[in-house]
């Protein structure tokens, strides 16, 4: 099986306005074509010994494999969290007209 040539990136946020901040500089850098904000969802995790409860704001990134470093890159550079969440997801399949358009509206490099 070859490598898949297109991912779905997940990045929470801890808030809305940094996730706008991230997604919209994802999508004008052509690092990524669209970005799902999904608003207060509620994170349960471990985190330094105890068990935390947040709500945060999840991104749901589409772009191209070759994108991932970038993407990842740009959520590090301006996550506001120790250990910012970047889960990369391969899309096996999708429609052939969605990911023309993904590879139309991002530019590697």
């Amino acid at each position: 099986m070859s490598a898949p040539e297109f991912a779905v990136i997940l990045s929470t946020c801890k808030t809305k306005r940094e996730a706008e901040l991230i997604a919209t500089r994802l999508v004008e850098d052509g690092a990524a074509a669209c970005i799902n904000i999904i608003d207060k969802v509620t994170s349960i995790y471990h985190w330094k010994g105890k068990t935390e409860t947040s709500t945060e704001a999840l991104l749901v990134i589409k772009t191209r494999a070759v994108l991932i470093d970038r993407v990842a890159g740009t959520i590090k550079g301006f996550s506001s969290y120790d250990c910012p969440e970047v889960i990369v997801l391969p899309i096996l399949e999708g429609s052939e007209e969605f990911l023309r358009w993904v590879t139309d509206v991002t530019t590697p490099g």
